[in-house]
């Protein structure tokens, strides 16, 4: 099967900013183009194929025509597509937030919880994020908390640079701070519990909701381990390669590339390929598909053994 490029589904949300157009060049008519969602059969907003037989098909709609054999063997063990994978434009703070585990989401929401990890790609000087809390709270406290607006006085807080790695299990308070454009890979999931919003209003004027009793049923109220978990860069022929996340649901590895490397997609797991700096192409054995800063291409499962030439760095996801 051939490689495929993916156009994305936009988000405007409040907090967004314009580098997705502006700076990468993504075809979006929003004023705030806050998320493109890359990578993604969510009902919510499905990325699309760019070019080629399936031109204009809905991600979904081509997995349906091409079958599972294109998400490999553990790919295909997932009821629903696993992963979402999309850029985030943080202009403005995140609200505070939470998702849930597995088992409380598909019981209370009717889908999968969220468990994802954050590639910075960029982000402006002092930038800084939230990640879990500073030390351990009762349920009582955190409520009060919520309801006094000093929440983020009890929250881990983390400076970032460009090329971070933060995995964030689900249950973990955590909010993305204004001046931060990320990669996020995720579970295949778009419930959200908003904690707390900076008061904030919507476009309708009023205060967005938040989901108080929610987040206090699912959230880890103890430190998270906030480590790098980023592997030590491997040279390998053509460039580096190194580890950023792997859980059950997702597998993650930067690849530095200055000249050409060699990936071999076997038949285990379909590969995602975003580009997040750089240009060249990616080479398969029936196409070949040319790439630029913040493309997104599928890589089908048992297309074997690709070259990506150029000089870039891109973000490899399998399952």
């Amino acid at each position: 099967m051939k490689i495929e490029k993916l156009s994305p589904a936009f988000k405007d949300y409040l907090w967004g900013g314009t580098k997705l157009r502006d700076v990468y060049g993504k075809k979006c008519d929003y004023e705030k183009v806050a998320e493109s969602w890359e990578l993604s059969t969510h009902p919510a907003g499905q990325s699309v194929i760019d070019g080629g037989e399936y031109d204009g098909l809905k991600f979904g709609e081509y997995l349906e025509k091409v079958g599972a054999k294109a998400l490999g063997v553990n790919g295909a063990k997932f009821k629903e597509f696993p992963v979402l994978i999309k850029f985030i434009d943080a202009k403005q703070p995140l609200s505070v937030q939470v998702h849930p585990s597995d088992e409380y989401a598909l019981r209370v929401e009717g889908e999968y919880g969220k468990t994802e990890m954050w590639y910075v790609v960029d982000c402006e000087p002092g930038a800084s994020l939230y990640f879990g809390v500073n030390r351990a709270l009762t349920k009582e406290e955190f409520k009060k908390r919520i309801e006094d607006n000093t929440l983020t006085d009890v929250l881990y807080k983390a400076d970032v640079k460009k090329g971070d790695v933060f995995f964030i299990q689900s249950g973990t308070i955590h909010a993305i701070g204004a001046g931060i454009l990320i990669c996020e890979i995720q579970q295949n999931s778009n419930t959200t519990y908003r904690v707390y919003d900076y008061g904030r209003r919507g476009a309708d004027g009023k205060l967005r909701e938040l989901h108080i009793d929610k987040a206090i049923d699912v959230s880890k109220l103890t430190p998270s381990d906030t480590s790098d978990k980023q592997g030590k860069p491997e040279e390998i022929p053509g460039g580096t390669k190194c580890a950023l996340a792997s859980c059950p649901y997702f597998t993650t590895e930067k690849y530095v590339v200055d000249g050409e490397v060699e990936i071999d997609v076997a038949g285990d797991s379909f590969a995602s390929l975003v580009v997040t700096e750089g240009s060249g192409k990616v080479v398969g054995s029936e196409n070949e598909v040319e790439f630029k800063p913040a493309d997104s291409l599928f890589v089908p499962a048992g297309s074997g053994k690709i070259k990506i030439n150029g000089h870039c760095t891109v973000v490899k996801t399998t399952v």
